[in-house]
């Protein structure tokens, strides 16, 4: 299979993750305090430009078809990161978890996304390479997730009935009191998981989930291993920046879920039908812009009645 990644640039990509991970843990993640929107916003910036630097970089050394990839797949990736975000903001509503610790939960799931991603891209990858039908499968479970989307199925309404959550409160020794900014504690001579540590597995289950719709969509916009990993990973670092950026006000984008639906459709329509019609990688990023533009532009100047925004949602 084609890829635009040789040996060194995987290996300086890893190198560079890893150092953006520890500065990061090392800058913020001690810091058990409320993150500004200010301060998301400066970050939500620097994860930005840092992508964008890549992508020059991949357009550089890898041709503007496989920067085009890039810059299509990121898009992509945000885009379905954005709609995760829904998900946080119940989970952390619905175990209170106070604001000073939402930044350590996201941080600990981000990076086991990024070791979980590479296990399920080179999984995806295989499986492409050998078989050719599994692009249409993949095109078909698109298809599927983007009808839920469009009936506004909402599995994650209710996280304490998750199946991942149940599991963990039977088997894990657990106590019922939150205990600051841990994850586990030791009284009375027995390690104990506390309520934090229950909600970081529904944020690394509700990953797991969402890698089953992110990476088979943006396969469908490139099947190069490298640009597939390195565009789901970039958006992933920004990931927690931008949920603390927008968790005030993701609920007015009431309109997303449709504007996803349609890209998610079109996507998976195009994997279905790709020994028939050629869509160029010009023209999905036209859509999957297109598609993100209009409908958060209607959303937030022409939002729906109060009943109706709840219907949408």
């Amino acid at each position: 299979m084609r890829t635009s990644g040789n040996p060194t640039m995987w290996a300086i990509f890893a190198a560079g993750v890893v150092l953006m991970l520890a500065i990061d843990l090392g800058l913020v993640g001690k810091q058990d305090k409320p993150v500004s929107v200010r301060e998301a916003l400066a970050r939500s910036a620097v994860w930005v430009a840092v992508a964008a630097a890549f992508n020059v970089g991949v357009y550089a050394l890898c041709g503007e078809q496989a920067g085009l990839e890039f810059t299509a797949g990121y898009l992509l990736e945000e885009a379905l990161s954005v709609d995760n975000l829904f998900v946080f903001v119940v989970i952390f509503s619905a175990f209170r978890v106070q604001s000073s610790y939402q930044h350590r939960v996201l941080f600990w799931g981000i990076v086991g996304a990024v070791l979980l991603r590479g296990f399920f891209i080179g999984l995806g990858t295989a499986l492409v390479q050998r078989f050719w039908w599994v692009m249409t499968v993949f095109g078909v479970l698109l298809l599927y997730t983007a009808w839920k989307l469009f009936r506004g199925d909402d599995d994650e309404a209710e996280p304490e009935r998750n199946l991942a959550y149940r599991l963990f409160r039977r088997c894990v020794p657990s106590i019922a009191e939150a205990r600051g900014p841990h994850f586990i504690v030791r009284e009375n001579g027995k390690w104990f998981a506390t309520p934090l540590l229950a909600v970081l597995v529904l944020v690394e289950t509700s990953d797991v989930l969402f890698a089953l719709d992110s990476i088979p969509a943006v396969f469908g916009v490139t099947k190069d291993p490298f640009i597939v990993y390195t565009s789901n990973i970039f958006a992933i670092l920004g990931l927690r920046s931008m949920y603390f950026l927008l968790s005030a006000v993701v609920q007015r984008f009431v309109y997303l879920k449709t504007g996803l639906a349609l890209i998610l459709a079109f996507v998976g329509g195009k994997m279905v039908a790709q020994k028939w019609v050629h869509v160029s990688t010009g023209v999905s990023l036209a859509v999957i812009a297109g598609v993100l533009a209009v409908t958060i532009a209607w959303s937030l100047l022409w939002p729906p009645k109060p009943n109706e925004a709840t219907e949408n949602r």
